[in-house]
């Protein structure tokens, strides 16, 4: 009587089932953690009362009659909301605790261990846009391109948001350091303040025209404030969404590139 071999390996889902596992227990753990939502809304609803407060009268005085400074700043605010924003700080955590490395040990696809975490990172930052956009609208903010464009505004917010997350996250497969990590938000200075987050480009001069010229967040905010004040400008918008992939094919190259890292070393 012959014994028949027995495959006992565990069967492999399919891609979306996996992606959504990861991503679904990375939006369980964001609720649980508010205290990692709250500064991340806080931070843009401060710079855009101080912004409006302190430099509304002066850029209105100089700028063409009807220029509504508001407008003009809801972007910048929208940046601040989503940018650095990921679940980089738990896949540290993640890894130090010897969760990561247990996932390696089921058949999960190895890129949904990023891509679901992008995933809810999406879902997080469409969610902070939504409040600044309304803080917005309560202030007499009215968008030009009606609620289609309010939609799309949402959308780019949550796509530039996500097109950032790569930095963090190949921080923290590179060094599995929080430090590191905690300290990216460094890198958004550059991207948002050597940019027309407080004048017009043709308000800005010598070498600061120049960085903001190169500097994507600059097309960004065009095509968000276009939305908002100008109306549909298919220019601005090919640009912004321009950026936005330019932005996201650097970011994503390095974080799956410190994935791949991170499974030789595990």
């Amino acid at each position: 009587m012959s014994n028949a071999s027995t495959d006992a390996r565990a069967r492999r889902s399919g891609f979306w089932r996996d992606l959504s596992s990861v991503a679904l227990r990375a939006i369980r753990l964001t609720v649980r953690e508010p205290e990692a939502i709250i500064p991340a809304l806080a931070i843009p609803v401060f710079f855009f009362f101080v912004n409006v407060g302190a430099l509304q009268d002066f850029v209105e005085r100089s700028a063409p009659a009807g220029f509504n400074f508001k407008a003009f700043q809801l972007p910048v605010s929208i940046v601040f909301a989503v940018t650095g924003v990921s679940r980089a700080g738990s896949l540290v955590t993640d890894i130090q605790d010897g969760y990561f490395d247990r996932l390696l040990l089921t058949p999960v696809r190895r890129t949904t261990l990023l891509l679901g975490l992008m995933t809810a990172d999406l879902a997080l930052v469409i969610t902070l846009c939504i409040p600044v956009v309304a803080l917005g609208l309560i202030l007499g903010v009215t968008f030009a391109t009606g609620f289609v464009g309010l939609v799309l505004f949402l959308l780019m917010g949550g796509l530039w948001g996500l097109a950032f997350t790569g930095f963090p996250y190949a921080i923290a497969l590179k060094t599995g350091n929080p430090a590191a990590v905690n300290s990216s938000f460094l890198l958004f200075f550059p991207f948002a303040f050597l940019t027309t987050a407080f004048l017009p480009k043709e308000a800005l001069t010598g070498w600061l025209s120049t960085v903001a010229t190169w500097n994507p967040v600059t097309y960004l905010l065009d095509g968000l404030r276009a939305i908002v004040l100008d109306g549909w400008d298919g220019t601005a918008l090919l640009k912004a969404f321009a950026a936005i992939g330019g932005m996201g094919i650097v970011s994503f190259t390095l974080a799956f590139a410190a994935l791949r890292g991170r499974l030789k070393q595990s």
